[in-house]
């Protein structure tokens, strides 16, 4: 993670670079509405309320990096991000998801983002407080009358403590076994799984049924040292991170900083003006418009002002036109961004350049197996040149493609391993040609396979 006041639009649009190929156009948007955001928040006064984001349609194929600019922006400034597909929400009145329920999970894996943080600021402090509740176990304090006033006795005590720690912090104590005493209050998280729409209700059943039930005292367990440590460790952390405390920091992480990125929104276009199942996609429409729009949400944590969340949409419109949303939502996303289908070219680079090339990914897992793997550059070009290929022959999926041609081109190495003979592999650029060009070339063989 960058730090937001380093993160000018140009250094955005690089940290970008590190991962996506092409899409220039794409990034400089995402770029600058993100900079918008910490130039929102700096302005003084009424006015910083009244300064609205600038949602964003991205429009292309599939595979062209959409999601990933998302994905990536949210990443650098560690925001709470959620996707969601646009088709699976329905009209309020139809069986299926509503579109308030996408700010319900952004509000969830924020907490769970924010708790994340939280501890591991305060781990290292639950440790050293789980360490003392062990010892305590481990040597129990005797006192006699006077004994805290005895030089001596505490000097001894300190010194037993010392080497009982030292035992402790060198695992020589793991699997000892020791008897401690912990709380049974904690009741198990209830998570309901249905489709009739009760995720709309989002309540916390484990808040609900301890408030309900009694509270049973301590109960004395036997256990190994290490795993005394490890629920010593879970209780002293949530006691220095408090559930109101993480919700109040998520909550403000969601509302200043949230980012939902609504895909196959062209899915919910109104292409038919004369009803049918298009007005079940109105419906979808008009119910994300007031969300999209700035409106309170009810969660389980209190209500989310969803007014500076930034939405990303995109879709392909191969059917439909972002003409065809109804004008009130078009007017919400006022940024349109078109990326293009990605050329051969953009494949070798794609297979070369990014930290996270297919290439160095599958490098990497050879490696596991002890088997250095290389590429030439010829067969780097060759491979992009049969998924460029392919997308022009079927349907074009973008660097998607790039997976199912590695593979299949891999296939026997990585079913092979491991084997003692097998220490270096080098795809050259005949091998590319040998086990590609009868797939490719087949249109049957070609359709199953890539």
């Amino acid at each position: 993670m960058v730090d937001i006041n380093e993160l000018t639009p140009s250094r955005i649009v690089e940290e970008l670079d590190k991962y996506i190929i092409s899409q220039s156009a794409a990034k400089r948007s995402v770029a600058i509405a993100l900079r918008n955001r910490w130039r929102r928040q700096r302005v003084q006064g009424d006015l910083r309320r009244e300064i609205m984001p600038n949602n964003i349609i991205m429009i292309g194929p599939t595979g062209v990096g959409k999601t990933e600019i998302a994905r990536r922006i949210a990443r650098l400034v560690d925001a709470p991000f959620i996707k969601v597909e646009a088709s699976k929400f329905t009209e309020v009145g139809y069986v299926g998801r509503d579109v308030e329920s996408m700010i319900r999970e952004l509000m969830n894996y924020a907490v769970t983002q924010t708790r994340a943080r939280m501890v591991a600021e305060v781990r290292d402090d639950a440790t050293k407080l789980a360490i003392e509740k062990v010892l305590d176990v481990l040597l129990p304090l005797k006192r006699r009358k006077g004994d805290s006033e005895d030089p001596d006795f505490v000097e001894r005590q300190k010194r037993s403590r010392d080497k009982m720690r030292t035992k402790l912090l060198s695992g020589k104590l793991d699997d000892k076994e020791i008897e401690i005493e912990f709380s049974e209050d904690n009741l198990p998280n209830f998570e309901i799984m249905s489709n009739f729409g009760l995720e709309t209700l989002d309540l916390d059943f484990s808040d609900m049924l301890s408030n309900i039930l009694p509270s049973r005292g301590g109960k004395k367990h036997k256990t190994t040292v290490s795993n005394a440590l490890k629920t010593f460790t879970e209780q002293e952390v949530a006691h220095l991170v408090p559930k109101d405390k993480v919700a109040e920091c998520a909550k403000k992480a969601v509302e200043e900083n949230g980012i939902v990125f609504i895909d196959e929104i062209d899915k919910i276009a109104n292409t038919d003006k004369h009803g049918g199942i298009d007005v079940s996609r109105s419906g979808v429409q008009r119910d994300l418009l007031p969300i999209v729009e700035g409106s309170s949400v009810p969660t389980k944590y209190g209500p989310i002002d969803t007014s500076h969340i930034l939405f990303i949409a995109a879709g392909a419109f191969s059917q439909a036109k972002p003409s065809d949303l109804i004008p009130e939502l078009q007017g919400r996303f006022p940024i349109r961004v078109e990326l293009s289908s990605l050329t051969e070219q953009d494949f070798v680079c794609i297979l070369e350049e990014p930290e996270n090339a297919l290439t160095k990914q599958y490098r990497e897992l050879f490696a596991t197996e002890g088997v250095e793997l290389s590429f030439s550059s010829n067969a780097i070009k060759t491979i992009a040149h049969y998924a460029a290929a392919a997308n022009e022959k079927m349907e074009d999926i973008g660097a998607r493609r790039l997976h199912t041609i590695l593979n299949t081109l891999l296939d026997d190495f990585l079913f092979q391993m491991p084997d003692p003979k097998l220490k270096k592999v080098n795809i050259s650029q005949k091998m590319v040609n040998a086990r590609l060009s009868p797939v490719i070339e087949s249109e049957d063989l070609s359709r199953f396979i890539l």
